[in-house]
């Protein structure tokens, strides 16, 4: 990969040299928005949010990232310091799961559809099977079979630059449908030569998983 990027940032003394050019120092309104407990504000940001990304890494440090969606509130939280994220049905590899249980560290973002601004919460997890919480978060009568326990230790508002430069939210921006990738195909060729399967077979099974194992 060295051919590939040149001038490499290795040391936080060349990345401040470049301050001044990056913008100089962070404002102080940006420096101080971060809070280590969750206020009312942070909370009903969370009981509006249907959707999260939780990233985690394994002991040696691979990362990962993974989506969680439900309906909003779906991320219960317990008390000023603790979250409790329901593990619903998905396909069964449990990269999050393991990875918390090697390494507790998680980072969290929260959005809410339309709103350009994030919700971060940063933290320590943990794998609980707690029958209280698991019947709190049971759908269409079905509890979850485990969770994800979250100690908080810092959370703050992120800006909406990233939304605004993509447009995200505005449908004008989105791809017309015979214009977006598709899954079906994708899955079946990165499969290929291990399991031989075509895009349609692919399709009908990701509907098939999308209508019967959502709980």
């Amino acid at each position: 990969m060295e051919h590939v990027f040149r001038e490499r940032i290795t040391t936080e003394e060349q990345l401040e040299a470049l301050r001044p050019v990056l913008g100089g120092a962070p404002s102080k309104l940006v420096m101080d928005k971060v809070i280590h407990a969750l206020d009312a504000h942070g909370k009903a940001f969370i009981a509006k949010a249907p959707f999260i990304a939780v990233a985690t890494a394994d002991a040696e440090g691979h990362c990962d990232v993974s989506p969680r969606g439900d309906a909003p509130g779906f991320v219960h939280v317990l008390d000023d310091r603790h979250l409790f994220i329901p593990e619903r049905l998905g396909n069964r590899r449990m990269d999050t799961i393991h990875n918390i249980i090697a390494n507790p560290h998680i980072g969290l973002i929260f959005i809410i559809p339309g709103l350009e601004e994030t919700f971060r919460v940063n933290g320590k997890a943990c794998v609980t099977r707690d029958p209280e919480l698991l019947k709190l978060t049971a759908v269409n009568g079905r509890e979850p079979l485990i969770g994800i326990g979250v100690e908080v230790e810092e959370c703050f508002m992120h800006c909406a630059k990233a939304f605004k430069r993509s447009g995200l939210w505005k449908p004008d921006s989105w791809l017309p449908e015979g214009d977006r990738p598709s899954p079906a195909q994708m899955l079946a060729a990165h499969v290929k030569g291990k399991i031989e399967l075509t895009a349609d077979q692919v399709d009908q099974m990701l509907e098939e998983s999308y209508t019967k194992w959502l709980y």
